[in-house]
């Protein structure tokens, strides 16, 4: 029984913490260094996520695609920068997990008008009657 135990302790372990980061893939892009050229919901040197998730909404083969694109890296979807390729110490399964993510991201709704900024004043409405 004993042996069980320190077994699973050793497995336990010996997990690496990119194995943990595979659950969080916002760790996974800044790891990854990513966060470098890229941000969710706007443009810096590289396009934004929302922009690429836009762009590939819809392409059935747009997982595989991408997932070639940040392992190789490459050039001319978005200009002539090219994109470096992620490191050989992200695993397959983390890029999958990136991509996965990259691809659910949606702009955010335009904040609505406040309260305060809709209410009309009392005084000028009686005026106008």
């Amino acid at each position: 029984m004993k042996v069980r135990y320190l077994a699973a302790m050793i497995v336990a372990l010996s997990v690496s913490a990119t194995a943990f980061a595979v659950d969080k893939p916002e760790t996974l892009f800044k790891e990854g260094n990513c966060n470098n050229c890229h941000a969710i919901d706007h443009k810096t040197v590289g396009p934004s996520l929302v922009e690429v998730a836009d762009k590939y909404r819809g392409d059935k083969e747009a997982q595989e695609k991408l997932e070639k694109k940040v392992r190789a890296g490459g050039s001319g979807s978005w200009g002539v920068m090219p994109m470096p390729g992620t490191r050989q110490s992200i695993s397959d399964e983390s890029v999958k997990v990136l991509v996965t993510w990259i691809l659910e991201q949606k702009a955010k709704p335009k904040d609505e008008p406040k309260a305060a900024e809709t209410k009309t004043d009392k005084k000028t409405d009686q005026k106008a009657k």
